[in-house]
């Protein structure tokens, strides 16, 4: 008996791990998203160390804190500016051309990098500039991206291709910055940028072995109108402006980056090796979760699955500001950041699902803008009650207020927890977009 029921019981316990891990078929059955996922997979792990670069060169140069600070205020004003218009033109050009233009453009700027590295000391307001320019670029190249994903792939599959996307940026988020620094350690900051413009030649090539992607409706827009347009779309439909809210609830109140370093000395008594375990912990959560989201295919609730999902990153972070062993701090941060990664794939789907494709750009620009302005509103919170109270209280009540949060959104948009994938629909009738 137990011979025979011994092969089964392996054979289902196979299939159920299966079941759970990331679901590749996208990449084995759609070729424009295989060529469109591994080029953004090389061209992203490039910019990740351009990133580490930039700031390590500004300060370099000046010795000054607040300089290197400042690069966020620089990058954060043109790609709030550029998205919506990013996004306008993503819904009304071919968006193969635009990912074409957008990331020549950006190989560029890397190559302006270079040329800086090379000439040794640049002037910190050309470093600012072309970080500025490429920040802006980059507002218009993600949306057309993001866009161009649910053509490429069945509906059915959108979930996978989701969070093979989200994965692949994770991924990037620890190797890159890793590699960068090994980079400009051994052979200099000029190296390190060329890393970054050989990247964008692999990304300009699998674009351009894509198909065209051109707008699929007749109907053009002048760009502010299309802009309002966009924003019109939004407000109506409440699962989309839950997303936004819920991402917005977790990242101001329980996005505790900006207090690494304090608590890295204060509380943990490490250096500079386990500060940078604190940031590289939620990044390893989000990529370990991607690997077996293989489940989220099969999940028609995905609202539910949001809801709880910032309820547990609230906690863990809560959680994180209570203990004193780094070990298990950095467990609670990669738990907080499994927690997001399955988050943001599902909000993600969900946009994707409700929005008609000639909106797609706009609305991705908005969620781009929601993802990479809440974490600098976060730090400017967290910094502001840890001033008051001290860093500890700043994470515990930040994260008990983002679990507060999450409850409120679900009741102020009970459409997000009815949200179920069996009825979402993404074409509005013509008379309705005619009437807004």
């Amino acid at each position: 008996m137990v011979v025979v029921n011994a092969p089964t019981g392996r054979r289902r316990g196979a299939s159920r791990l299966r079941g759970l891990a990331l679901d590749l078929t996208p990449l084995r059955a759609s070729r424009d998203f295989r060529l469109l996922w591994s080029g953004q997979l090389v061209s992203t792990m490039g910019r990740q160390v351009t990133a580490v670069a930039v700031p390590y060169q500004v300060y370099q140069l000046t010795g000054s804190t607040l300089a290197v600070g400042l690069l966020g205020l620089v990058q954060m004003v043109p790609l709030i500016l550029c998205s919506l218009i990013g996004g306008a033109v993503a819904d009304a050009v071919d968006r193969r051309r635009l990912l074409l233009a957008s990331n020549s453009l950006l190989a560029l700027c890397s190559l302006l990098y270079v040329a800086g590295a090379v000439h040794g000391h640049p002037p910190l307001a050309a470093l600012y500039a072309v970080s500025a320019v490429a920040a802006g670029l980059s507002a218009v190249d993600q949306p057309a991206r993001s866009a161009t994903v649910p053509n490429l792939v069945p509906r059915e599959q959108l979930p996978a291709a989701v969070a093979l996307m989200f994965g692949l940026f994770q991924a990037a988020l620890i190797v890159g910055p890793a590699v960068g620094g090994l980079v400009i350690a051994r052979l200099g900051l000029g190296a390190a940028y060329l890393v970054d413009v050989l990247s964008f030649g692999a990304a300009i090539t699998a674009v351009a072995l894509i198909g065209p992607q051109p707008p699929r409706h007749e109907r053009r827009e002048p760009p502010l109108r299309a802009i309002r347009s966009g924003l019109r779309f939004a407000r109506r439909q409440p699962v989309i402006l839950a997303g936004f809210a819920i991402d917005l609830d977790a990242m101001i109140f329980g996005m505790p980056r900006a207090l690494f370093p304090a608590l890295a000395a204060s509380s943990f008594h490490t250096g500079p090796s386990g500060l940078g375990l604190l940031y590289a912990a939620p990044g390893a959560g989000a990529v370990a979760a991607i690997l077996v989201t293989g489940w989220l295919g099969r999940v028609r609730r995905l609202g539910r699955v949001v809801i709880g999902a910032v309820a547990m990153w609230g906690v863990a972070i809560a959680g994180f500001g209570l203990v004193g062993s780094l070990p298990v701090a950095l467990a609670l941060l990669a738990v907080a950041g499994a927690a997001d990664s399955v988050s943001a794939v599902c909000r993600s789907t969900m946009l994707q699902t409700l929005t008609p494709d000639h909106l797609r750009g706009r609305m991705s620009a908005t969620y781009s803008m929601v993802v990479m302005g809440g974490p600098y509103a976060g730090d400017v919170e967290a910094g502001a009650v840890a001033a008051a109270w001290g860093p500890r209280v700043s994470v515990v009540s930040g994260g008990l207020l983002c679990v507060l949060g999450a409850g409120l959104v679900a009741a102020a948009f009970p459409a997000l927890h009815r949200y179920s994938a069996d009825t979402a629909v993404a074409e509005p009738p013509a008379e309705a977009l005619e009437a807004t």
